[in-house]
């Protein structure tokens, strides 16, 4: 035999360095953390690798989300996280520094533009608004449409047109993004995945680079192709929405496929 039939097969993920990772359906499912993803964040944390949790949900805060997840059995520090209300924030305050928006959503986005050095106003904003929210308002949404037929630009955190609850599925983002859009004939720019922007203002965020970094996702119409066309090494886990008939609904696949984060712990971990 050869020396080179006796080489060890290449390690696929030779050369990262840092690590994104989407938060539900790859941490945890319905507020549990799926099994080795504790151990995992932790590892990162030992050998110092540069990670952010990434997540489309625009209703909490960082703070907020760090909380969840430690009540789930996750350390996660807020500055580790960031969320669609976070990229949305960053994106218009390289728009329009100091602008202003009508904002339709709650504490997420509202505290990302306060931060960002928006001021939120019904009165000729720049921008409207359209994050997660649990109460969607007739009025808001009228109030909305108006702003954006008088100029003002419509802005998305996220696509999705649905989310989950213990009962079924809940009208969400997309849904009301649709809405607005049949009645204004304006599509919106959405700032969260699938948009690789979320990914490289990520990267810019702790200092990493699309080489040598990795994207963990559960679903192939954001995580895995946003991470694609970012440049990432794209892995797609089997713990969320995505199963076999899923993937192959789609033209492009990710470099790898896992059952689960804990086939990513080092043997000794």
């Amino acid at each position: 035999m050869s020396t080179q039939d006796q080489q060890e097969p290449q390690d696929p993920r030779a050369g990262i360095e840092c690590w994104l990772t989407d938060m539900d359906g790859v941490l945890v499912h319905e507020n549990r953390a799926i099994p080795g993803a504790a151990d995992l964040i932790r590892h990162w944390r030992e050998t110092e690798r540069p990670y952010l949790v990434l997540t489309n949900n625009s209703i909490f805060t960082a703070r907020d989300l760090s909380a969840r997840l430690a009540a789930s059995g996750l350390d996660v520090p807020e500055d580790r996280i960031w969320t669609s209300a976070l990229a949305t924030a960053a994106f218009l305050k390289q728009q329009k520094p100091g602008g202003s928006a009508f904002v339709i959503g709650e504490a997420g986005i509202l505290t990302a533009l306060h931060d960002a050095g928006y001021v939120m106003t019904e009165s000729d904003p720049d921008f409207v608004v359209v994050g997660e929210t649990r109460n969607y308002s007739f009025e808001a949404i009228t109030k909305a449409i108006r702003l954006i037929d008088a100029g003002a630009r419509f802005i998305s955190t996220n696509p999705d047109a649905t989310g989950p609850s213990s009962e079924g599925p809940l009208p969400a983002t997309g849904a009301i993004n649709a809405l607005i859009t049949k009645a204004t004939g304006k599509e919106p720019y959405i700032v969260g995945k699938p948009n690789p922007m979320m990914f490289r203002s990520a990267l810019n965020r702790i200092g990493a680079h699309s080489e040598n970094t990795a994207m963990i996702g559960d679903r192939m119409d954001t995580d895995v192709v946003a991470g694609m066309e970012a440049g990432l090494h794209t892995i797609l886990v089997m713990t969320g929405i995505a199963d076999e008939r899923e993937i192959e609904r789609f033209p492009f696949r990710p470099d790898e496929i896992l059952e689960s984060v804990a086939e990513l712990l080092p043997a000794e971990a």
